[in-house]
């Protein structure tokens, strides 16, 4: 078991997503930093889709009853064990009554904890994944408070571990992140596009605030308003991670993991796959910018990053 002694800002169990439900009007939810989840769990051994706790900002303080093995990816927020620095992307051993503490925020937004076998959580429409606003999902459907007890699955074998380059040469990093966390957002051309004016596709490129008011659901943009040339209203129509939507007031919406399942606001722009990522690594009152590509250069930027986790996960450096 682990003791919850602190919980941290926003802690929650996410895996890959609940697909397959959102004609029911489910969203998908899942980890926010796709990647990071994934190299958290690689480095224990697990599948990738077992749940991590994605923890945000301000980490929780975690008591470990058993011993467990442990490994974390994504934001750097200077988790210690017992008082020592635990490194990325590597499995290490917790001695059982250890104490998992996170501290000062370095860098990034929301790190991924993953234990070697996985938590165990009920799956709720085949996934692990929390969704707060309806109560499902996680533990007990919600963020961790203080005084919860969470169960650990048996342990795997130390052997099926996959300890990760630690840290990441720049190679690797280069193929996973192929860019500067500050570097534009590469987005391509929405729906909608058309509908709005030369000004909006230009004014698109300017450093936009994130809002106060964004979460896991979407990142409320403030800037320059995009106004938009065509008039008249769009059928409301299904959503993705990474959609662009302009509301009445101009503000752009990014939607994110736990975005709602359709929207009829007029989508001027697609994040493309590779920067959802980095995108889920700003925090509100960050600046971020947004530089156009093309389909083919997205597709191949998203290819060459399942290339190498896979190698990865084959074990090949």
């Amino acid at each position: 078991m682990i003791d919850v002694l602190k919980p941290g800002l926003i802690s929650s169990f996410q895996d890959l997503g609940r697909w397959g439900h959102q004609p029911l009007g489910v969203p998908v939810s899942g980890a926010m930093d796709e990647v990071s989840h994934r190299l958290a769990n690689l480095a224990v051994g697990n599948d990738e889709n077992d749940a991590t706790l994605e923890v945000t900002m301000m980490g929780p303080t975690l008591r470990f009853e058993r011993e467990a093995v442990l490994a974390w990816a994504g934001a750097d927020l200077s988790p210690t064990l017992d008082g020592v620095p635990v490194p990325p992307f590597a499995a290490t051993a917790v001695p059982a009554g250890a104490t998992l503490q996170f501290g000062r925020r370095v860098a990034g937004l929301r790190a991924y904890v993953a234990v070697q076998g996985g938590y165990a959580l009920a799956p709720v429409m085949g996934s692990a994944s929390t969704y707060a606003r309806a109560g499902f999902g996680g533990h007990e459907g919600r963020m961790l408070r203080k005084g919860d007890r969470i169960a650990l699955k048996p342990a795997r074998a130390a052997a099926t571990s996959m300890p990760l380059p630690s840290p990441l040469s720049e190679a690797l990093r280069r193929r996973l992140e192929p860019a500067a966390p500050d570097a534009p957002i590469r987005v391509l051309r929405g729906r909608e596009w058309a509908q709005f004016g030369a000004a909006a596709h230009q004014a698109l490129g300017q450093a936009w605030r994130i809002g106060a008011q964004s979460d896991r659901m979407g990142y409320r943009l403030e800037g320059t308003a995009l106004e938009r040339a065509v008039r008249g209203d769009i059928l409301s129509e299904p959503v993705a991670f990474g959609t662009v939507q302009v509301p009445p007031d101009g503000q752009p919406i990014v939607l994110m993991a736990e975005r709602q399942t359709s929207g009829g606001y007029p989508k001027i722009a697609q994040v493309a796959s590779i920067e959802l990522p980095r995108l889920a690594q700003r925090a509100p009152g960050e600046h971020i910018r947004f530089a156009m590509i093309e389909i083919d250069e997205a597709q191949a930027l998203l290819l060459m990053r399942e290339q190498t986790l896979q190698a990865l996960r084959e074990g090949r450096r």
